[in-house]
């Protein structure tokens, strides 16, 4: 018996073109008739992820910034973890000797360097921001000049490298000098800097401790590579059709694509057999 969905946003619950489909909002509002808890998890932001949340008519604790922030809002948040100003700014430093597209997430907005961005990156940071009107984006000449100015402590950094060896040579060279940040990998060589001990997986834990629900009772659906993690340690790990060839490796079962609706389809296949807890204690106490 599961008693958490756990959804990934981009690739999994939204179709290529960033549009929900009415099947999917069904499909969730079918499993919360079952007293299953349903919540996103998202390298997002949280006020982005909100925004589909309330698409989706979910109240529930949120899973954002890989797992840097986890709550309802921004006030109202059961866990958060920050990269300190200092260290931002060091990284930053770092990051600028690169080719490479660096955006700093806020809570509330987030700033990437101007100079260095390639059209193509230009597009992906902007778009994968979610919503411009609820998160602002700001680009400048050079980050490390704003910072000296304005410091600025933030719970993910996204890099977008022209290359991979630039990439791999930059993730060694933050890896030694900055021992209490992670680094997630992307495929078209982007990064993500989080706090030590940030992931999807561990935001999962962190939820779960919360609500008293064990990894073993929940149910993961995404397509990433960052979503593998928790696929593999839950419950029933479920990989999108789309999914990476890993990560679909890595599931328990394997759903249509988000353009074939594959949540809505996995969730009629898997839950509708699954009864209401209230249901199942009445069936106990009559025995």
């Amino acid at each position: 018996m599961y008693k958490l969905l756990a959804l990934n946003i981009d690739g999994t619950i939204l179709k290529n073109n960033g549009r929900l489909q009415r099947e999917t909002k069904e499909a969730v509002e079918y499993v919360k008739r079952k007293g299953v808890y349903v919540t996103l998890m998202t390298s997002r932001n949280l006020l982005a992820a909100r925004k589909v949340a309330k698409a989706l008519k979910l109240d529930s604790e949120l899973i954002t910034f890989q797992g840097a922030i986890i709550g309802k809002s921004l006030k109202e948040k059961i866990f958060e973890a920050l990269i300190p100003e200092e260290r931002t700014f060091n990284i930053v430093q770092v990051l600028e000797n690169y080719n490479c597209n660096i955006r700093l997430m806020h809570e509330r907005y987030s700033i990437g360097n101007r100079n260095k961005v390639q059209k193509n990156l230009v597009v992906k940071t902007v778009l994968s921001s979610g919503d411009p009107f609820f998160y602002p984006t700001q680009f400048v000449d050079s980050l490390g000049n704003i910072l000296m100015d304005e410091p600025v402590a933030v719970p993910k950094i996204d890099v977008y490298f022209a290359n991979e060896r630039e990439r791999n040579e930059a993730m060694s060279v933050l890896a030694k000098a900055f021992p209490t940040i992670d680094m997630i990998m992307h495929p078209n060589e982007k990064m993500e800097i989080v706090p030590q001990g940030v992931s999807k997986l561990a935001g999962l834990q962190r939820l779960g401790n919360h609500l008293g629900i064990s990894l073993k009772e929940m149910v993961v659906i995404g397509d990433g590579l960052d979503d593998m993690p928790a696929i593999e340690a839950v419950g029933l790990g479920v990989a999108m059709g789309n999914a990476p060839a890993e990560v679909k490796k890595a599931a328990d079962w394997v759903t249509r694509s988000n353009e074939q609706l594959g949540v809505a389809y996995m969730i009629k296949e898997h839950f509708r057999k699954q009864l209401r807890p209230e249901f199942l204690r009445k069936l106990k106490i009559k025995r």
